[in-house]
Formats: C-alpha cells, structure tokens, sequence
C-alpha cells in the first residue's frame, strides 16, 4: 500500500512538472514552503475550511510552486486536502510508511500535537527523478489539523 501511495503520489507529481515547464533543476527552498504553509493557513482562517481545501485539492496555482504544494491532515492521519494527488483525500495514512520504515504521518501528526510548528524530515519519491530521496516538510498545527509543504533536499 505505501509503495502504491508513493507511486501515486510520484505520477501525480510528474503530471504537475509537465503542466507547468518545471524541470529537473528547478526546486523550491525551505524559505518557500514556509511561506506557502503561511499563505494556505491565512487563506484557511480568511476563507473556511471547506473552501480552503477544496482550492488546495483542485491544483489551484496559487498553491502549487514547482515541486511545492499544500497538504492538510487532521490529527487523526486522515488526508484532507492534497495539492498533488486528490486520491488521498478522506485516506487514513497513520500507517504510511517511508522506504526506511518511517511512520512518517503518524510522526508528523504527534509533532503537530506536540509543538505546533515543526520541521519534518523522511524519504519520497522525487517526481522528476523517480527516485526516492530526503524530504523536508514544513508543518503548522491549525485547530485540529497539521498544514505543511515540503520540499527536497538535494
């Protein structure tokens, strides 16, 4: 199941590259998705929940930069928005795992719970290279849900 969640995740995010000319040196910083997270939480609080993760899911631009987009996951691991792959919205992914073992939502949940505002560091598939490689996702706690952006660190 999370090599399929990866592989998803992978095309859906190969799919976005094509659509919008980035290529493969093309990345956004850790400057950028703190930024994004800050923007998709103010458009959150300016806009209702419901509206907000509709926008994140339908791939609005604003929300997408590149290799950067926005994810919202209650605290119970369930998906609720997904700027790169609509599929795993409503998914239970406590259990998703990285190619070390990383349980890295649940581990991303329990930080949220635990300090708010946080850096999270496991493995993904890279949508250009179709590798899996170190990422960075950037995570702010919102009332009962975790907004983050990630990026690669290459």
């Amino acid at each position: 199941m999370t090599k399929l969640l990866h592989g998803c995740a992978g095309a859906a995010l190969a799919a976005l590259f094509t659509l919008s000319g980035a290529s493969a040196g093309e990345w956004a910083t850790k400057d950028e998705a703190q930024a994004m997270v800050k923007k998709a939480v103010a458009f959150i609080k300016a806009n209702g929940a419901p509206k907000a993760y509709e926008t994140f899911t339908k791939k609005n631009p604003d929300f997408i930069d590149r290799d950067l987009y926005v994810v919202v996951y209650g605290l119970d691991g369930k998906v609720l928005a997904h700027g790169a792959n609509d599929k795993l919205v409503g998914k239970d992914l406590l259990d998703s795992q990285d190619v070390d073992g990383k349980f890295f939502v649940k581990e991303r949940v329990d930080l949220a719970k635990a300090k708010g505002t946080f850096w999270q560091e496991y493995k993904f598939v890279n949508p250009v290279t179709k590798k899996v490689e170190p990422k960075q996702m950037y995570c702010e706690k919102l009332d009962e849900t975790a907004v983050c952006g990630g990026v690669y660190k290459l």
